[in-house]
């Protein structure tokens, strides 16, 4: 956020040293060109917010209360090409035993936060977390559609009470 906010101000500035004039005004155009080229930068550079990603207990820490959920709800957690954190999206919210998950809507925030990886979570009210057949294919579809988009799929983590299944770690990935 502060280097953004650097880059704006300096807007004004960088377009001051080098004015082109013309009698249409293309300075004035110079000047827009610059500040939308820096917001483009902006918005695609973002600074990872928390720690690397190591595994499914990794996965889980940004999530405390996932397990004590009465309805199932999926996140995804965008990160860097370092596994670092970028941030955490909460993608659905479904009922007690199934939430509606597309392909579509688990990549938008991946694709908006410009994330190189991504790690789904997802809980399970039961306490069990224990993979559903629908669970494993829509782990299926998820890492299809990431090796289509070059977002790498690192993990999709089920959240139990006690405990975490990590497709991961479980070789299921």
């Amino acid at each position: 956020a502060v280097l953004v906010l650097r880059l704006l101000k300096a807007v004004r500035t960088v377009a001051g040293c080098a004015p082109t004039r013309n009698p249409k005004g293309g300075q004035r155009m110079r000047q827009r060109q610059y500040a939308c080229n820096i917001r483009l930068v902006a918005y695609q550079v973002r600074e990872a917010s928390g720690p690397a990603i190591r595994s499914a207990e990794d996965s889980a820490k940004p999530f405390p209360d996932a397990a004590a959920m009465d309805r199932e709800v999926f996140y995804v957690l965008t990160l860097t090409q370092k596994n670092e954190v970028i941030d955490r999206h909460m993608v659905s919210i479904g009922t007690l035993s199934a939430a509606l998950v597309h392909p579509r809507e688990a990549f938008k925030p991946a694709i908006l936060d410009g994330a190189a990886c991504v790690a789904f979570l997802h809980n399970h009210p039961s306490g069990d977390p224990t993979p559903s057949r629908e669970d494993r294919e829509l782990t299926r579809r998820l890492k299809e559609a990431g090796e289509l988009l070059g977002i790498t799929v690192l993990d999709h983590v089920i959240i139990g009470r006690d405990r975490l299944y990590g497709f991961q770690e479980e070789g299921a990935l």
